[in-house]
């Protein structure tokens, strides 16, 4: 981060942000999230269940917003229909980042790491996610990154406000308070598809190895990584204090 933009993220008053915008708008959010970062902000994507929401939302007031996508290879053939299906629809500023590592030489290094314990898991999301993720923010100059993160998907994310600080990078949740029938609606307004995979029960969905439909009784998460884990690893703080709030959450 250049010295402007750390200047600009340490005189953000974050108790009044997120006090104003406790109740706000979405888009609200967003565009005053473009007023502050304007070419520093992106917003990251799983192309998961709802994405198309968020996404929707966000090229709705900053078209060619860029669109962080994390491809690990393990993606199920219908996310990456579904990518082709809303870049399409959308006209999507896609930025895809791949892992350094290919899914064999991972599984020639380390074995399968998924099936190993919560430290297999989250070696693999270092890998596949957090350091592709770095490189990312690093080479686009991100000052600002927006995340569909809901507080009713996870303990930790109940905890999580509108405008909050990961490192030096500004995060930004701007659908933060919003139900699942808040989504539902909105999805059927605008005419906008689930992921495919959510008529044959799943819910939460990420790599092909690590992901299972969920059946009645179980949350939206559940359907992830046997249940061990609730988070990809992406949206879990990385400081000390950070890793103890993210140990007491049992993730």
């Amino acid at each position: 981060m250049n010295q402007a933009s750390e200047k600009q993220t340490k005189q953000l008053d974050l108790a009044k942000l997120n006090q104003d915008f406790e109740g706000a708008d979405a888009q609200e959010v967003i565009r005053w999230s473009y007023q502050e970062f304007g070419q520093g902000l992106v917003m990251t994507s799983s192309f998961g269940a709802q994405s198309a929401l968020l996404l929707h939302l966000a090229v709705s007031v900053v078209p060619e917003i860029p669109v962080l996508v994390f491809d690990t290879g393990y993606f199920f053939p219908e996310t990456y229909q579904f990518i082709d299906q809303l870049q399409q629809r959308m006209k999507l500023n896609l930025k895809v980042y791949n892992p350094l590592l290919t899914a064999a030489r991972q599984e020639a290094l380390y074995g399968k790491l998924w099936n190993q314990d919560v430290e297999g898991m989250h070696k693999y999301h270092e890998l596949n996610k957090i350091e592709p993720m770095n490189r990312a923010m690093k080479e686009l100059n991100v000052t600002s990154w927006m995340a569909g993160l809901r507080r009713q998907q996870t303990d930790h994310r109940a905890s999580l406000q509108h405008i909050a600080m990961q490192g030096d990078i500004c995060k930004i949740h701007p659908i933060l308070q919003w139900t699942s029938k808040d989504v539902g609606q909105y999805l059927s307004k605008h005419d906008l598809p689930y992921h495919p995979l959510v008529a044959k029960g799943y819910m939460s969905i990420g790599d092909t190895h690590s992901t299972v439909p969920i059946t009645e009784g179980m949350s939206e998460r559940d359907g992830r990584f046997k249940g061990l884990k609730q988070e990809c690893g992406l949206h879990v703080p990385v400081s000390k204090e950070e890793k103890a709030s993210r140990d007491s959450s049992g993730l």
